[in-house]
């Protein structure tokens, strides 16, 4: 079985900053690419930022300039750091990665729980 637990979410003044934390367990072959995706009151949910296991980024334009994405591959963990944040901003982030399990070598699409971020004053 394969997972995503996701952490750092919670309740931020407009401009301040927060860290989203996401790690993947279990029988896990390899990670390709892993992003993060938001889905705010009323809205559908939408791509923030993703990236491949090389490295290579796509950000959103609403959060471009303003949040950043890592992963550490030897850690099979995927972090997402957001400054200057805005009330539009609030919303659930899920984690997602596209996973090779390890035992039967199939491609999964996996999605962590959803931490909320709150950003209000």
């Amino acid at each position: 079985q394969v997972q995503l637990v996701e952490s750092g979410g919670g309740l931020v003044q407009p401009g301040g900053s927060l860290r989203l934390s996401c790690v993947a367990s279990g029988s896990i072959l390899s990670i390709n690419a892993m992003g993060w995706y938001r889905q705010g009151p009323g809205k559908q949910r939408e791509l923030v930022a993703a990236i491949t296991s090389g490295g290579r980024t796509n950000i959103a334009d609403a959060v471009k300039g303003r949040f950043t994405i890592s992963r550490d591959n030897a850690k099979n963990t995927l972090t997402l750091q957001m400054t200057s944040l805005k009330p539009e901003d609030t919303a659930v982030y899920y984690c997602n990665a596209n996973i090779i399990e390890l035992r039967s070598l199939r491609s999964l699409d996996v999605w962590g729980q959803g931490p909320p971020v709150t950003v209000s004053s």
